[in-house]
């Protein structure tokens, strides 16, 4: 079975056609596409990075797939003590290489694979409505204790979204019924709505902290490409590195260590941004390091305002992070 990018959303308004989407909540967790053929269960992250390992807990799914040959596609999460989806508790997850850590955590902060879509069923299914293969996906049952497949609507975007608002979750996503799934394009046809402004950005640089956080990092420069490097050598371009500000919240003690110990390597004498004058304590480091950051705004200057990091991402490249549609709730399609 040939390798799939996960087709991606479009950041948008509620559709005003609504009746013609399925809507489901956007969950909050990494990217993951299961491929299963006959006996061997395999899980890639959405830059296709082999991540089976990581989580041991997920091939008890392959006793409900009864040697068919099987492509799935959903987000693998962690749940909290309120039953709601965490990024910062799945971070715990992400990343391990001992098989010693990755058991203890399994068994400390066991992941749920939420299925929302099949690719391939003994046959490619890429071509087939988005409501035909839900259908299909439906039949197969796939729900457990590590795996679940999630309810849609039909219609009824605003009231599922306001319903996401109240639970406090990132948001939903919308996805045209006749839609095809068109592997690694970000299309029209399935449409991100947020309750909250939220991006990966990469760091570029750290200002020392002070005080509590004294001879370690106190904020976090940000930034993103002007253009994917895809895009770049397609114009024949150069990519731009842009300053999206800076973030000093959302950090827990041990997340700054950590960050410390990743940035440390990372190390540069000169700026990697394309423009802005920084402090001469600023320590600048190769934009490779990807995080995850809520805000409320993007700014007239194109920096975010009240950032909050969220966690690290290493499902996608630095040099793919670009600025999401800077207003977000002004998009009707």
């Amino acid at each position: 079975m040939q390798l799939i990018k996960p087709m991606l959303a479009k950041p948008a308004k509620l559709p005003l056609d609504d009746a013609q989407y399925s809507f489901e909540i956007k969950w909050d967790g990494i990217r993951a596409m299961l491929y299963y053929n006959a006996e061997q269960l395999t899980i890639r992250s959405r830059n296709l990075n082999d991540i089976t390992h990581q989580y041991p807990e997920l091939q008890q799914l392959k006793k409900k797939l009864i040697r068919q040959k099987i492509i799935l596609d959903g987000e693998i999460i962690t749940f909290d003590k309120k039953g709601l989806p965490s990024f910062p508790i799945l971070q715990q997850r992400m990343g391990l290489s001992s098989l010693t850590a990755i058991h203890r955590k399994m068994l400390e902060t066991p992941v749920t694979y939420i299925i929302f879509d099949i690719l391939y069923f003994n046959q490619s299914l890429l071509e087939l409505s988005y409501i035909k293969r839900r259908s299909l996906l439906e039949s197969l049952q796939l729900s457990d204790a590590n795996w679940q497949t999630p309810a849609y609507q039909q219609g009824s975007g605003k009231e599922i979204l306001a319903a996401t608002s109240a639970l406090n979750l990132e948001g939903i996503i919308a996805k045209r019924l006749n839609s095809t799934y068109i592997p690694g394009a970000r299309s029209e046809d399935w449409l991100k709505i947020k309750n909250q402004y939220r991006q990966e950005l990469v760091i570029g640089g750290w200002l020392p902290g002070q005080g509590q956080r004294s001879g370690g990092i106190g904020s976090l420069l940000l930034g993103y490409y002007d253009r994917t490097l895809q895009e770049a050598k397609k114009e024949n371009k150069p990519q731009h590195f842009l300053y999206a500000g800076k973030v000093g919240t959302g950090f827990t003690k041990n997340m700054l260590h950590k960050l410390y110990t990743l940035l440390i390597p990372l190390h540069r004498n000169t700026s990697p941004f394309t423009t802005n004058e920084f402090p001469n304590t600023t320590v600048f480091v190769e934009p490779r390091l990807v995080g995850e950051f809520e805000f409320t705004e993007w700014t007239p200057n194109n920096t975010l305002r009240h950032p909050s990091f969220k966690g690290l991402r290493n499902d996608k490249a630095a040099h793919d992070v670009v600025q999401e549609t800077k207003n977000t709730n002004s998009i009707t399609i």
